[in-house]
């Protein structure tokens, strides 16, 4: 409820009170008890997200700021990162934290479900300006596209049917859609799984057998091609292909200036699996 909600709820019963003596004096105290108790409430939750807010802050520049003066006397003059990633804005899923990067280390791009929409000028132009920056800029040299367990956005890819009414949320579903090849191509192939399983299936590479990944080229237009130990590919792989349709993305990535991974993270089990994206077969990695 917005303040403005609150103090008319508020100014509106005052003139309840004033307006019908008949209420009693009883009634009438203990509503003023309650208008009494709500603004205490409201008050105490303010406060506690200030004083959260201001702990932290006072944290972080005890404990890092002030103990590393020469990185951030650096960070100060500008910034060089090797990394750019793009993670999902669940709160449990902070690359940060996950893969310990210092300030200045990564460029970090998070939204729901952490896609990367395809090329197009005419939308998710947000998307487009944060891979553009670090890519033409500030010159990374990786790009990571992380992904993780029991994923909402995910969730809600898996939940969209073909010929459903229109939701009700105003953004997300046409959001998530962006990972609907990999949705369709689970839906095919695993049919015979849960749902639960299927969302799993659409998160992360099953990794029962080494998956492998290569690229080839058209005469034009250069392709994502994913070999699949169980024949799927899956939301982290979309967003993959659609960085290569960005021509900023795919020049340097041709001229081997810029090196493209998948990753999923488990945070139900502590794991953390990184594929690479080259035009070589080449392994995936597990750490646990």
């Amino acid at each position: 409820m917005s303040t403005e909600t609150y103090e008319d709820a508020l100014k509106k019963l005052g003139e309840l009170l004033s307006k019908k003596s008949d209420l009693g004096k009883v009634a009438a105290s203990k509503i003023k008890k309650v208008t009494v108790e709500l603004e205490e409430l409201d008050s105490n939750k303010s406060s506690d997200a200030v004083e959260r807010i201001k702990s932290g802050f006072i944290h972080f520049k005890t404990h890092k700021y002030l103990k590393k003066p020469s990185l951030y006397n650096a960070l100060a003059k500008g910034q060089s990162p090797k990394f750019l990633v793009f993670a999902c804005s669940d709160s449990r899923v902070s690359p940060t934290q996950i893969l310990n990067f210092k300030p200045g280390e990564a460029f970090v791009v998070r939204n729901i479900a952490n896609m990367v929409p395809p090329f197009d000028k005419t939308q998710h132009s947000g998307v487009g300006a944060a891979l553009e920056f670090p890519v033409t800029a500030l010159n990374v040299e990786n790009i990571l596209v992380i992904g993780h367990s029991r994923c909402g956005g995910i969730k809600g890819l898996m939940s969209i049917e073909d010929d459903a009414a229109p939701s009700k949320n105003v953004f997300i579903d046409n959001w998530v859609q962006i990972g609907t090849p990999a949705k369709n191509m689970i839906k095919q192939d695993f049919k015979h799984l849960s749902f639960n399983d299927q969302c799993s299936y659409c998160e992360k590479v099953h990794n029962k057998k080494k998956t492998q990944y290569f690229l080839c080229f058209s005469v034009l237009i250069l392709k994502q091609k994913l070999r699949l130990s169980m024949g799927f590919q899956e939301a982290v792989n979309v967003s993959l292909g659609n960085l290569l349709s960005y021509p900023f993305v795919k020049e340097r990535v041709v001229k081997n200036k810029l090196a493209i991974r998948g990753a999923h993270y488990d945070f139900v089990k502590g794991t953390f699996d990184l594929w690479e994206l080259d035009f070589k077969t080449t392994p995936a990695f597990s750490f646990s």
